[in-house]
């Protein structure tokens, strides 16, 4: 607690989601080509690109638009519709994700994250703080689903770095 709680918070909020964001990228970056970025094995429903762009819509939603007012409009659908793109397309996606999280969170002040978060989502209304920790879980969980396609795919057991703590003392 104390007048900088809040602020160091949002900064540790920012620095794993901004984390998460890059190893996505790199991930995105380890498939050997534009077409397996877009498939998927029995039994899973979203290939990794699907993913990459649902993650930053809804980062680009609920950190850029609700809380930074970026004027972003959502068009989930199509997060999961879109079935081709470029590898290089989506890792600069990605990372363009990165940077409006990072200049969003970076003004967010200590009162906004007791207060409700601005959108009740799925009927639900939480703090501010609470919404962002949630969104650093739903980020990652998607990660590791990236990851673990990506292998399952190509056999390519190589990692991107995800779960860098060292990203996140330098970030």
């Amino acid at each position: 607690t104390g007048p900088d709680a809040g602020t160091r918070y949002a900064d540790d909020v920012r620095r794993i989601l901004v984390r998460e964001l890059e190893a996505l990228a790199r991930e995105v970056e380890l498939f050997p080509d534009d077409d397996t970025l877009w498939r998927t094995v029995p039994g899973i429903t979203n290939s990794a690109g699907n993913l990459a762009l649902h993650a930053c819509g809804n980062l680009k939603h609920f950190v850029g638009a609700v809380l930074g007012g970026t004027g972003y409009v959502r068009e989930r659908p199509a997060e999961f519709a879109t079935r081709s793109g470029r590898r290089e397309d989506v890792a600069r996606l990605l990372r363009e994700t990165a940077d409006v999280v990072s200049k969003t969170l970076a003004g967010v002040p200590e009162s906004a994250l007791d207060a409700p978060y601005p959108e009740p989502h799925d009927g639900v209304q939480l703090p501010c703080g609470r919404f962002l920790l949630h969104l650093c879980v739903h980020l990652a969980f998607h990660l590791g689903q990236e990851g673990y396609l990506r292998r399952a795919l190509t056999g390519d057991a190589r990692t991107s770095g995800a779960v860098s703590l060292k990203a996140l003392a330098d970030g």
